[in-house]
């Protein structure tokens, strides 16, 4: 883990062990995935932003667990799924969704398979 990953985990470390299963399951099947370390994000790129990690409020403070991530990811529809804390499409047929993330069990194949249409759908803009 680099530096500025670490740094960014500074005010919530307890988070760390989620974003690093997260950031292994995405080398997995972007081979070529740049990863940027930013003041509010860590974002995932192949030719394009697919997906970013956050501590975004997407839920009311009394409904968060303690612990998160919030993982962001893009596709040209919106995901039907009360795992998706937040969908919205900022253009027409980009939609964003945003998912609480809490424990590593929750890293699974369905969150991953959104990730990964969401990396094919950034390559192909």
């Amino acid at each position: 883990m680099n530096e500025q990953t670490l740094q960014f985990f500074d005010r919530q470390p307890d988070a760390l062990p989620l974003y690093e299963k997260f950031e292994n399951c995405v080398r997995e099947f972007v081979p070529d995935v740049t990863i940027k370390v930013q003041k509010s994000q860590i974002s995932f790129y192949n030719r394009h932003m697919f997906a970013c990690v956050s501590f975004a409020r997407v839920r009311k403070k009394k409904d968060c667990p303690g612990c998160y991530i919030v993982v962001t990811f893009g596709l040209g529809h919106r995901v039907e799924s009360p795992r998706i804390d937040i969908a919205t499409e900022p253009y027409p047929n980009r939609w964003t969704h945003h998912v609480l993330i809490s424990d590593r069990s929750e890293i699974d194949g369905e969150l991953m398979a959104w990730v990964r249409e969401a990396a094919g759908f950034s390559d192909r803009k």
